[in-house]
């Protein structure tokens, strides 16, 4: 040990009298106290625990006094270590950040202790009315405290809170309010009073309940009630650094705050109250000539906060990986989710970590809570040498450097709207003049400029505009002269701008939509084109807003789903929302409609074929059943075991992966399990999985779904033993049922029931069947399903009428029964035109018709997709469009069912 510290001593040596020439500060330290006090353990970093033991060892009495100067003597040897270790290279940011917050937080812990132990000997111990337990003083630490990263001469922002009202428990009772304010009161003297020892920490109040006017202490109701009638924009941007320093009831404060601080939407309006923040501090920067302060000046360390917070303010509701206190912490995380480029975060993390060095150099000269570089040039050179300079001019260089890009990158965020006025604000004006009006309109391309007028001028005087909030009104009035002239660009600039209306009608009363637009411009393009593209698509985001956030980002909206990445960023999400079921439903819902508009923008930019856009919106709906399935088990009281032996099924276009956007889900539960509890569990499995797929909450509903298809339909039980659905396959089921299986699927669940099914489905498929007979059933069959769909529009049905989709499933059906027995390979759930390709190389149909079927179905389902994006009731076109292809169809129905009246007269 002696050796060690032999060794030790010529560092530690060097590292003080580096400190002492660097920092007047430093110097003043080691003049004033014997320096071994100082200069033990300088060779690591001063931790909390040592902080502790420090005090520990400090004499003491039971004297207020006493413990004053113990807290100041710990705060020298802290920052002499410190300036030691930061000065000499040895110390990081980091570091420095950690053991400046570890000094104030076991300072207050340490003093708050004594003193609550002083107070309560006199008045007793403060105990809730309500709840009859002992209440304590939670001391929130507010800014770079609460952020864990405080700066090695500042202020600490505190707000003291306690949990309930009552009294004391002693023989001088008084309130709890009066109990906490004495503490609290105590608390700061102790920490700030400046005695002969110096100070520990100077203490800022302001951010409490009302400020300066407010009560110093609030209970947690009183906090409550103050951010619901009384918070205001900027304490939402204090409170995002809000951290409980001393309490037992931390968690439920925090639980408290959030919703105040984060919006469960995203909350787009926090970029006009940072940029009206920021404008209040640029216009104090200049009154009291500060440019080069690099806290608040411009490209300073505020700027970089900003940045953040703005983000964490948008999305921190819907996020909770952004509620972290600490910037350097956050500032990754925007870059994870393509809120910035990376090389921009990159940037900004460089700047903030020289900023923060600067910061605490510059305090070091004098132990001054200052951000402005000094006045003497002897100190300006010790500051560039403390930062790794030789000379003035060099380090000013690179400190404009990394100013200017967090300008850059600050002007690039919260550039505001330009200025003036649009130049077809006219339009939208309350006495506007009508003759000019529709003139103007015509010239920029609207085919009926008379009706668009007049639509402009209703909704501007509609009631619903009248009582719109002020601030949201003038978002509008700006955002609708930039929605005509972004209409006007597109092929269809009439239904473009009244479905461009429709939607800022829609979300008149939620400002944040609005002001997401007004901030992007770049998204109102997008939601036009998409708009212009497809009715449904302009209501589907009429009906889901939160869905224009997604068009910020366009290498996220035409980037190929990473499920895996998909689901660990969702799990995360709904596992921290587990106690809240409604949250947790409409995150799934969220997820599913954000994935949904990622495919159609996909779809219409015409990087999707049909197939494909299939695949994604099955794969889309096997994830989601995946999670639906995993949350109501966990959600189920009485489990009988850890993991259900219980599979989703999958029918229709689910199971044939045939899936459009607006498709119901047909479903089979089956289970396999002996366990006596089994079948009552799974029924109530099978209705919360229903439940939750088709209840309407805020965000809508996940899937509609149907359920007829399991054994017995309507009749039947809702989930089924895997034995039973077996019998009840060889036994009791009906034609159309085995044809309902060619395209069944498992979907999600454990996977051995779902082999078990896929073992059973084919056995079902491979019995050899009389032709003859099964000939005639499907026949017969698809005359009734005919009968049952009359088209009297003269216009050819490309799902119902004769020669369409429906006889082209019924042809693969009958061959997958007909022949799976020699041809094992037809029982794969391929898809219809695999199938039918496959048919045709068997030789079991005509090649050439097959081939010719096979295009004929791709062109109906393709067709019948546009129709739908286009909102169509019915998917119908004109005969003459499709007459080759139907004739294609019917002439492979006639091969494959010969003399079939019903298909011969079409």
């Amino acid at each position: 040990m002696e050796s060690h510290n032999a060794r030790a001593q010529p560092r530690a040596d060097a590292l003080l009298t580096r400190a002492a020439r660097l920092s007047h500060y430093a110097r003043r330290l080691i003049e004033a106290a014997p320096r071994s006090g100082f200069d033990a353990g300088i060779e690591r970093a001063f931790s909390a625990a040592e902080m502790r033991a420090a005090l520990a060892a400090q004499p003491t009495n039971d004297e207020e006094d006493s413990h004053r100067r113990a807290l100041r003597v710990l705060r020298s040897q802290t920052m002499l270590r410190l300036m030691a270790r930061d000065l000499g290279g040895v110390a990081t940011l980091a570091e420095v950040m950690a053991t400046t917050t570890a000094l104030a937080e076991v300072s207050i812990s340490h003093a708050l202790a004594r003193l609550d132990e002083w107070l309560a000997a006199q008045h007793g111990k403060p105990v809730g009315a309500a709840s009859g337990s002992t209440q304590q003083l939670h001391v929130v630490g507010m800014g770079k405290v609460g952020g864990a990263e405080l700066n090695v001469s500042s202020d600490i922002d505190l707000v003291f809170v306690y949990p309930e009202e009552g009294e004391t428990q002693g023989p001088r009772a008084i309130s709890n309010h009066e109990y906490f304010t004495r503490l609290g009161r105590r608390l700061i003297a102790v920490l700030s009073e400046i005695t002969a020892d110096g100070y520990v920490f100077r203490v800022d109040m302001r951010l409490r309940p009302y400020g300066d006017s407010g009560p110093l202490v609030a209970s947690f109701d009183m906090l409550e009630n103050y951010f619901i009638t009384q918070g205001r924009e900027w304490e939402r941007y204090a409170w995002i650094k809000a951290r409980p320093l001393t309490g037992d009831r931390c968690a439920e404060l925090l639980e408290l705050a959030r919703p105040f601080v984060y919006r469960r939407h995203l909350d787009y309006n926090a970029f006009a109250s940072l940029r009206d923040l920021h404008r209040q501090i640029r216009r104090e920067v200049e009154r009291r000539d500060i440019a080069e302060n690099i806290k608040l000046g411009p490209g300073g360390i505020r700027e970089i906060e900003f940045i953040v917070q703005v983000f964490q303010l948008i999305r921190g509701g819907r996020d909770p990986a952004l509620r972290r206190q600490p910037t350097l912490a956050v500032l990754p995380l925007l870059a994870e989710r393509n809120l910035l480029p990376a090389a921009a975060v990159r940037e900004l993390e460089e700047a903030y970590t020289f900023l923060r060095n600067l910061e605490h150099r510059l305090q070091y000269l004098d132990d001054q809570q200052t951000h402005a570089l000094p006045q003497s040039e002897a100190d300006r050179l010790l500051v560039a040498q403390t930062m790794g300079f030789e000379d003035c001019a060099v380090f000013a260089a690179a400190l404009e450097h990394h100013r200017s890009r967090v300008t850059n990158h600050f002007e690039a965020i919260f550039a505001a709207s330009p200025a003036g006025e649009h130049a077809l604000t006219h339009l939208w004006q309350e006495q506007a003049d009508t003759e000019k009006s529709v003139a103007q309109l015509a010239a920029l391309g609207f085919h009926r400029p008379q009706a668009i007028e007049q639509r402009l001028k209703a909704m501007r005087g509609s009631g619903r505009y009248r009582g719109m909030p002020a601030a949201s009104q003038a978002r509008l009035d700006r955002l609708v002269p930039y929605a005509i002239e972004t209409a006007a660009a597109e092929r269809d600039p009439d239904a473009t701008l009244e479905r461009i209306l429709d939607l800022f009608e829609s979300v008149s009363r939620r400002g944040s939509y609005l002001a997401l637009l007004e901030e992007y411009p770049q998204a109102l393009s997008r939601l036009a084109a998409m708009m212009s593209s497809s009715p449904w698509v302009a209501q589907y985001l009429t009906q889901h807003p939160i869905l224009l956030d997604e068009l910020l980002d366009p290498r996220a909206l035409y980037t190929a789903p990473d499920w895996t990445g998909l689901r660990a960023a969702l799990r995360s999400e709904l596992d921290a929302a587990a106690a809240d079921l409604e949250k947790q439903m409409d995150l799934l819902r969220h997820f599913k409609h954000t994935q949904t508009l990622r495919l159609v923008a996909q779809d219409l930019a015409g990087l999707l074929p049909l197939e494909k856009l299939a695949d994604r919106l099955t794969e889309l709906a096997d994830f989601v059943l995946a999670e639906v399935l995993r949350l109501t088990w966990q959600g189920l009281r009485q489990r009988h075991c850890e993991e259900p032996c219980f599979a989703i099924i999958g029918y229709g276009k689910l199971g044939g992966k045939e899936l459009g956007y607006a498709s119901d889900l047909d479903l089979v539960f089956l289970y396999d399990d002996a366990a006596a509890e089994a079948p009552e569990n799974y029924a109530r499995l099978a209705q919360r999985i229903n439940h939750w797929l088709t209840s309407l909450t805020p965000a809508g509903v996940l899937y509609e779904t149907d359920l007829r298809l399991r054994p017995d339909g309507v009749s039947g039980m809702l989930v089924s033993p895997i034995e039973a659905f077996e019998e009840y396959q060889y036994r009791h089921a009906w034609l159309w049922e085995h044809q309902a299986l060619t395209r069944g699927r498992f979907c999600a669940g454990d996977e051995e029931v779902g082999v078990r099914f896929e073992r059973i489905r084919r056995a079902l498929l491979q019995q050899r069947r009389d032709l003859d007979h099964l000939r005639g059933e499907i026949v017969a069959m698809r005359k009734k399903m005919a009968d049952a769909h009359p088209n009297a529009s003269g216009l050819f049905d490309l799902k119902h009428d004769r020669g369409s989709i429906v006889d082209v499933e019924f042809i693969v059906q009958f061959l997958v029964l007909a022949y799976s027995h020699a041809h094992p390979e037809l029982t794969r759930n391929a898809g219809n035109l695999a199938l039918l390709k496959m048919a045709g190389e068997l030789g079991l149909i005509p090649r050439d018709l097959a081939g010719e079927a096979h295009d004929a179905y791709r062109e109906f389902r393709w067709r019948q997709h546009r129709l739908r994006l286009n909102s169509e009731r019915y998917a119908r076109v004109e005969r003459r469009e499709i007459a080759r292809q139907a004739a294609a169809v019917l002439a492979l129905w006639q091969a494959v069912f010969p003399g079939d009246p019903a298909a011969e007269t079409r």
